[in-house]
């Protein structure tokens, strides 16, 4: 009975065995960097969808970001918008896009007359070396952008759970 019973985890530890080489594979396969990074045109997708085709303009959006970044996982960045900020005349929104992250568009955030400014800070994790838009939904319905160009060393966004 013992014979048998070792027989047995042997065999099962050998397809356990080729389970895990498979899987492995499947996973490099998913995780290439071909896959990982977005594409240009996934950022244009991105933009299509927030402007619904409305012609975006360059100019009023102000994008600060370090120019060289060490590691992508805590980016500091800064987007301000000159906006008077009245009833009449107001930024609905910014859209920040990424097109080296593998989902361009990192964060949406929604502004009132009430927010008093149009600035935002905060900290985002980008995948690779990269230009990154920022585009302002004004209260009229016109979309505005600015973006910046950075250099990251350790990429973020790619690291397997």
């Amino acid at each position: 009975m013992m014979h048998k019973e070792f027989v047995f985890q042997k065999s099962r530890r050998a397809w356990l065995k080729k389970i895990q080489q498979l899987g492995l594979i499947a996973v490099g396969a998913w995780f290439s960097p071909a896959t990982v990074f977005a594409k240009p045109e996934d950022a244009a997708k991105a933009i299509q969808e927030i402007t619904g085709g409305k012609p975006v303009i360059d100019g009023k959006v102000k994008l600060v970001i370090p120019p060289l970044v060490e590691n992508g996982n805590l980016v500091v960045l800064k987007v301000s918008v000159d906006s008077p900020m009245t009833a009449n005349d107001y930024v609905k929104s910014i859209h920040v896009i990424a097109e080296g992250n593998p989902l361009p568009n990192i964060f949406t955030v929604y502004l009132t007359p009430r927010s008093g400014t149009a600035t935002i800070t905060t900290r985002v994790r980008l995948a690779d070396s990269q230009t990154v838009r920022a585009i302002a939904q004004m209260s009229n319905g016109s979309f505005y952008q600015g973006q910046a160009e950075t250099l990251v060393t350790l990429s973020a966004c790619t690291e397997l759970v």
